[in-house]
């Protein structure tokens, strides 16, 4: 008797625990790199929509799109075998038995729990309905609709305690439509039946169909991430070398500046001298002449552009000149085979990666309209954005761009007022112009000229300031004879550029007295008949 009751208790303990998760996710196979599919229908695009995984037909025409970051496989290999994975994936979710049976109307504020789910006829989605995975990220949701599918207007689908995108199916036997402003997550397969998405809508998963076409309007669709997907590293970045301490740099051509301009890097050419830069507004060595860094450097330069010059993409853009338009990229090397117009934003993805690189091969000049702006979401660092352009480069007003240009024979014409630069511009041979701009190096490296306080002169130069850091007292050596012209002079800046010292140099070593001077940073310059030949920055630790 006591058995029987003990067996009792366990049946009925288990009918009182939670949903179990008896679903098994289909195999996918090469259709889980597509976002948009269908196997025999057009696929088609209106509007400008972003797009992240392949596209394509294998029986019809994918039109319409405009840069997709994903490659487009249109009645070729690629697609034929997508075909013929996303009939077994279909057979497979078909073929599961369905334990759970809710009514034709989803949504409103409903959640579901793991396992397999079907609805007899045509099925509604209104306001939000919720996947719960109740903490295991594995557990798997398939929803077998035995009818056609509509998602209202702003309907959304939510996740939580660890529910995937990657792990919700959607078997649907008849046309799927989604009103404007919803947000659909999983993978949808339509049998014999079209898919339609609206205007702002997002789909995070995949709209594939066997037989019928799919259409988009102005949609933001993208593959989930997880569920053992590649972590995307992008390639292994270039070696820049010693080019990795400027920030501007030409290894032929002429470097100016107009305008109230502001660089943290080195600024040089291998050619000629820069001009127009305020040393009180750079925080590097102005290589005034050629020397022995801008030498390396140049030399370094050409290496790193071979390396990404030679590098294999794996996608193209489609169309250059509509580059930007909030074109979502991740890490990959991508190539564009004419002059790329940037327009609006581009937003660059690293999908949490925090190492992931991007390198962008340009086969042609490159502009930006005004305001442009590269964003980094999601670990993206600028360090690890690299451009290889094949032409000149115009950035216009008041963009904000990040990562290293690498420019092949072409001139920076001009990077224009107000352009915010988060990078590194760098050209093997051409001018190179700046138009009162803020431009930061990134991650300079630790044996940078630029790193600490070295002067900006050329490495012959005569001149010498000790110590650095000072204390009370400053010590300036003048290794020739302009001194005693009574023409020499040393003037000292604070850090918002007030003159706060001047004293002429009538002595070969001159001690000035330091002692009033609170702890900080200083700019000076020594000008020999009124004009600078020794400028830099300098610190007191009092």
């Amino acid at each position: 008797m006591k058995t029987k009751l003990r067996n009792m208790i366990a049946t009925v303990s288990l009918f009182a625990l939670p949903n179990l998760n008896f679903a098994q996710a289909p195999n996918l196979g090469t259709a889980a790199n597509f976002v948009l599919f269908s196997t025999n229908g057009a696929v088609s695009n209106t509007g400008i929509s972003q797009i992240t995984g392949n596209v394509g037909t294998n029986n019809g025409s994918s039109t319409g799109f405009g840069n997709v970051n994903g490659v487009m496989h249109d009645g070729d290999g690629a697609s034929a075998q997508c075909a013929a994975d996303l009939l077994i994936a279909y057979n497979q979710l078909n073929g599961t038995t369905a334990t759970l049976f809710p009514a034709a109307l989803l949504g409103n504020g409903q959640v579901l729990t793991p396992g397999v789910y079907a609805i007899s006829g045509n099925t509604t989605l209104n306001l939000d309905l919720t996947f719960n995975a109740q903490g295991n990220s594995n557990a798997v949701f398939i929803m077998k609709i035995q009818g056609a599918f509509s998602a209202n207007a702003s309907a959304k689908v939510k996740l939580i305690n660890g529910a995937k995108a990657c792990n919700i199916f959607w078997k649907i036997e008849g046309l799927v439509s989604m009103a404007s402003g919803a947000t659909m997550r999983g993978t949808i397969i339509a049998n014999n039946a079209a898919i339609n998405i609206s205007t702002g809508d997002t789909l995070e998963g995949r709209a594939l169909s066997t037989a019928g076409a799919v259409t988009i309007d102005g949609t933001f669709a993208y593959t989930p991430v997880g569920c053992g997907s590649p972590v995307l590293n992008g390639p292994v970045a270039p070696n820049l070398g010693a080019a990795a301490c400027y920030g501007l740099f030409s290894a032929a051509g002429a470097v100016s500046n107009s305008g109230t301009t502001y660089v943290t890097g080195d600024i040089g050419s291998n050619s000629s001298s820069p001009t127009g830069y305020n040393p009180l507004f750079v925080t590097g060595t102005i290589h005034l002449t050629p020397d022995g860094s801008t030498a390396v450097t140049a030399s370094d330069l050409l290496n790193a552009y071979t390396y990404v010059n030679t590098l294999a993409y794996d996608i193209e853009l489609l169309y250059p000149a509509q580059f930007g338009n909030n074109l979502v990229l991740t890490p990959h090397v991508y190539r564009m085979n004419a002059a790329a117009s940037l327009t609006d934003t581009l937003y660059l993805n690293a999908l949490g990666n925090t190492n992931a690189v991007f390198v962008i091969q340009i086969q042609g000049a490159l502009t930006t309209s005004t305001y442009s702006k590269i964003k980094l979401i999601n670990g993206t660092q600028s360090k690890n954005v690299f451009w290889k352009i094949e032409g000149a480069v115009n950035i216009n007003n008041y963009s904000t761009f990040r990562g290293t240009i690498i420019c092949n024979n072409g001139a920076v014409g001009a990077i224009n007022t107000g352009v915010v630069f988060d990078g590194r511009v760098l050209t093997t041979n051409g001018a190179l112009s700046t138009t009162a701009i803020n431009l930061v190096a990134t991650s300079l490296p630790a044996n940078c000229l630029t790193v600490g306080i070295k002067s900006n002169k050329d490495i012959n130069s005569s001149v010498k300031i000790y110590p650095n850091p000072f204390t009370t007292s400053l010590n300036i050596s003048i290794n020739s004879t302009i001194w005693q012209s009574d023409l020499c002079n040393f003037k000292l800046y604070n850090f918002s550029g007030s003159e706060i010292m001047s004293s002429d140099i009538t002595k070969q070593l001159t001690t000035l007295e330091m002692n009033n001077l609170s702890s900080g940073i200083y700019f000076y310059k020594i000008s020999y008949n009124n004009k600078t030949i020794e400028s830099g920055k300098l610190i007191s630790q009092q």
